[in-house]
């Protein structure tokens, strides 16, 4: 009988230098890359998503980059159909599928399973959107705490969308959309599965990580990129796409909301948030092994590891 390919998953807070792991991998082992990210899916978001360069997407495979428009939504759904149609086709070419991303309810749905939810409500969700514009989506947040504490915990009070939906679940359906959740089954079946999370044990060392990447990225025309996005016409900041850090905060300041420097300090906090978030779902993630991401040594060690590993399994 034939040894059933492992699929490996990286994973992390944003900055803590997934990618660059996963290249150096890739670089030395028969592994081809699958992101995990719900902006690289989008044409036209370069810069702010510090997205691979093509010349390098060309040389190492990618999967599930830039395969929609900005304006279309991409679900944990169709990230989990997406993924597993990648993870057999890598494993056809007797290569192993390496998951490098952040977007952590992608990743717990593809592992632990989706939940069956109620379809969206369009008039709920307008009554819901009226009294955010009343007393704004912090009022809401503190009610989705009442009713739902687990999922509150994991979303920022200011994240419109994922409160919208929690609050719609938990009318609609009676019960909180945790509760739902947690009644899963994972989609990956009997392949065997190796889960790391890369982080560096020092928070600050992150956040200093977070600004300076940021101003790279400011540097490197991300502004320009946004003002060129905006002016195809048919993108709006309700988008997903246009939520994404960074980029939300960027359309304001166009929008007039506030000055650029008030937008630059947004989105590094705003990026430091999301660090957090994505830290504290690693921390419930019982498969998940830990990397050191100051440490050279435990990355190499990793590294030496997986490629005498992929050995043993003669590829």
């Amino acid at each position: 009988m034939s040894v059933r390919l492992p699929v490996f998953v990286l994973t992390g807070p944003t900055g803590a230098g997934k990618t660059d792991c996963a290249l150096r991998l890739a670089g030395s082992a028969a592994v081809e890359i699958i992101s995990v990210d719900s902006a690289l899916v989008y044409r036209g978001l370069d810069i702010g998503t510090a997205k691979p360069a093509r010349e390098l997407r060309a040389r190492i495979p990618h999967h599930l980059i830039d395969i929609c428009e900005p304006t279309e939504s991409y679900s944990a759904g169709r990230f989990v159909a997406d993924a597993l149609r990648s993870i057999a086709e890598i494993h056809a070419r007797r290569r192993v599928p390496l998951l490098v991303g952040g977007t952590m309810l992608y990743l717990r749905a593809l592992v632990h399973g989706l939940a069956a939810l109620p379809q969206a409500a369009p008039e709920l969700r307008a009554a819901i959107d009226a009294r955010a514009a009343r007393q704004g989506w912090p009022a809401l947040h503190a009610q989705l705490e009442e009713l739902d504490p687990q999922a509150a915990a994991r979303i920022s009070a200011n994240d419109s969308q994922r409160i919208q939906r929690a609050l719609e679940v938990c009318y609609i359906a009676g019960r909180p959309i945790s509760e739902l959740q947690q009644a899963t089954v994972g989609a990956l079946g009997a392949w065997p599965l190796r889960y790391w999370v890369l982080a560096p044990r020092e928070r600050s060392v992150l956040h200093e990580r977070l600004e300076r990447r940021f101003m790279g990225m400011m540097a490197a025309g991300l502004l320009e990129e946004l003002v060129g996005l905006r002016a195809r016409g048919d993108l709006s900041a309700r988008h997903p796409s246009m939520r994404a850090v960074g980029y939300r905060q960027l359309w304001a300041h166009l929008e007039g909301e506030c000055g650029l420097a008030e937008a630059v300090r947004r989105a590094v906090a705003a990026t430091r948030q999301l660090a957090k978030r994505q830290l504290t779902w690693a921390r419930r993630e019982p498969l998940a092994s830990w990397i050191d991401a100051q440490s050279d040594a435990a990355m190499l060690s990793w590294n030496r590891d997986i490629c005498h590993e992929l050995g043993v399994l003669g590829i």
